[in-house]
């Protein structure tokens, strides 16, 4: 089947990161024939692996790149005459990643970033540690439900980009959107990410929903009242009442929670199931960013005093010793109130 492309101006695409997210966005991007992708892996090992294979065999086995994507762990090849640097490492990462190949970054190339999540120490968003890192230029935020498993394989997907300016959302909408992939444009930066970060700390309560086999009602009230807190939080943080109604809000929400592909949601099941997180981080090839995120969304809501009843009993679940059950017990028997 032939591929149509809203916008046949062709970008030059770097990709920073080799994981999922990076592997599945050289394979959907490089379908449109305008486009040049470039895909940065930083260990050169496993760049030189993915170049002779053609694929991420430790994460996304299978999926084949064509030889057009450039596979390189020499930063500069990847970034020359780049005209956009789509970010797709951990927040984790963010900051390292960035230190490496700050100089070799177009000044003129516009920011994409693929990362969901909240940086712990400063409890800032992507976006804001990107424009730290490299000046005060624009970024655009890609939020919603998007598992690059599926990504990968060009199972349909709708995503939405987000920017302060609106030009910048609805260049990456046009350029990015194919047949299979859809792209919608949102000016609301701020609650795209927010929706991305918090969605993934919900999952893992889901998750627990899942590893104590407490049934669907149970699980369904869990996400309907974890929207609930998710819309108290972007209230405070004065986003878009409306973002979270959208593909960066319940549609991200929706398949974290529910899908096996969901890293998050796979380490609230294990938690129910009685493992130890450091047994299930050693067990995992990925990250899971909702274990990080926890603790920053906690950060926030203590400072603002934001009521996240579920967000906080994950994170003593995670980081305080607190049993997946005794959590539970303590979300239903809290005082009564109107929905």
């Amino acid at each position: 089947m032939r591929e149509e492309f809203q916008d046949q101006h062709g970008e030059t695409v770097a990709i920073l990161g080799g994981g999922a997210m990076g592997t599945a966005s050289a394979a959907i991007l490089v379908r449109n024939p305008a486009h040049r992708i470039r895909l940065w892996v930083r260990n050169p090992t496993f760049a030189r692996h993915m170049a002779k294979t053609r694929q991420n065999t430790r994460l996304l086995p299978g999926v084949r790149l064509p030889k057009s994507v450039h596979i390189a762990a020499n930063y500069s090849s990847v970034l020359a005459s780049a005209t956009v640097v789509l970010v797709c490492v951990p927040v984790r990462g963010i900051r390292s990643a960035t230190a490496t190949v700050r100089d070799a970054i177009p000044t003129d190339a516009l920011l994409v970033s693929a990362v969901k999540g909240i940086e712990n120490e400063t409890l800032i968003r992507p976006s804001e540690m990107l424009q730290e890192l490299l000046g005060d230029r624009a970024v655009v935020a890609l939020g919603g439900p998007c598992h690059a498993e599926e990504l990968a394989r060009g199972l349909p997907t709708s995503v939405v980009a987000a920017a302060d300016d609106l030009r910048h959302a609805e260049r990456i909408r046009n350029s990015f959107s194919g047949e299979t992939f859809r792209v919608y444009s949102n000016g609301d930066l701020k609650g795209v990410e927010f929706g991305g970060a918090l969605k993934n700390v919900i999952a893992i309560a889901a998750g627990i929903c899942d590893g104590l086999q407490l049934g669907d009602n149970a699980k369904a009230a869990l996400i309907t009242r974890g929207l609930a807190e998710m819309k108290r939080f972007c209230q405070v943080m004065q986003t878009s009442p409306d973002t979270l109604f959208g593909l960066a809000g319940i549609g991200d929400l929706v398949a974290t929670c529910g899908s096996r592909h969901s890293r998050n949601r796979y380490v609230g099941e294990q938690l129910g199931q009685g493992r130890s997180l450091i047994e299930i981080k050693d067990s995992m090839n990925a990250v899971a960013e909702g274990v990080f995120t926890a603790q920053s969304v906690i950060g926030i809501a203590n400072r603002h005093q934001i009521d996240m009843p579920i967000a906080r009993e994950v994170c003593r679940v995670l980081f305080e010793g607190r049993s997946p059950r005794n959590a539970t017990d303590e979300l239903m028997q809290r005082p009564l109130r109107r929905e």
